[in-house]
């Protein structure tokens, strides 16, 4: 707001008649109260960081059991998640695994280095690169859903496009057991 001061400044001197000298004042309060206020609407009304969403996909409800497919053994990997951010990952079935089962960690030199590897013995093997490394990943209770989004983020960065979750079965916990990942 404007305003002005009216008041003339000064005594009268005589009959001089002296013109009154106006002095303007802009009041700004308003205008920063506006600023403050759009400031906040902004900070209030952006998002910082997008949130991040992975696909996956998900059978259907209708399908039975029954349509199962069948995949060979030495195509097949299977990483258990256990305790203590470990895991434990075998080629092959729980019963006649084709590599003795290894405890390894998340991360460059453990579990995606051996993703890797045998991703590219089934390639060579198979001579088909569509025919590639499936990985059955089976969360324990004793995992937590750090471990679960760690091994996911770990199938993206191994380019891995073939992987399934599955339940975890008693002789896969008896082989957790063994190994000190399973309490």
């Amino acid at each position: 707001m404007a305003e002005l001061d009216t008041s003339g400044g000064g005594k009268n001197k005589g009959g001089k008649v002296r013109s009154k000298k106006q002095s303007t004042r802009v009041d700004l309060t308003a205008m920063v109260d506006l600023a403050f206020l759009l400031i906040t609407f902004f900070m209030l009304t952006t998002t910082l960081a997008k949130p991040q969403a992975m696909d996956v996909a998900k059978p259907d409800k209708d399908k039975t059991e029954e349509q199962q497919l069948t995949v060979a053994d030495n195509r097949t990997m299977t990483i258990l998640l256990g305790a203590n951010n470990r895991l434990e990952w075998y080629m092959g079935l729980v019963d006649n695994p084709l590599t003795p089962p290894q405890v390894d960690n998340y991360g460059r030199n453990g579990i995606r280095k051996a993703l890797i590897e045998n991703s590219k013995k089934v390639i060579a093997a198979t001579g088909d690169p569509k025919k590639g490394l499936i990985v059955l990943i089976k969360p324990s209770d004793q995992s937590n859903y750090r471990n679960f989004v760690d091994i996911l983020d770990e199938m993206k960065v191994s380019n891995i496009t073939q992987y399934a979750i599955v339940d975890i079965s008693d002789p896969d916990i008896g082989l957790l057991k063994r190994d000190g990942l399973y309490k």
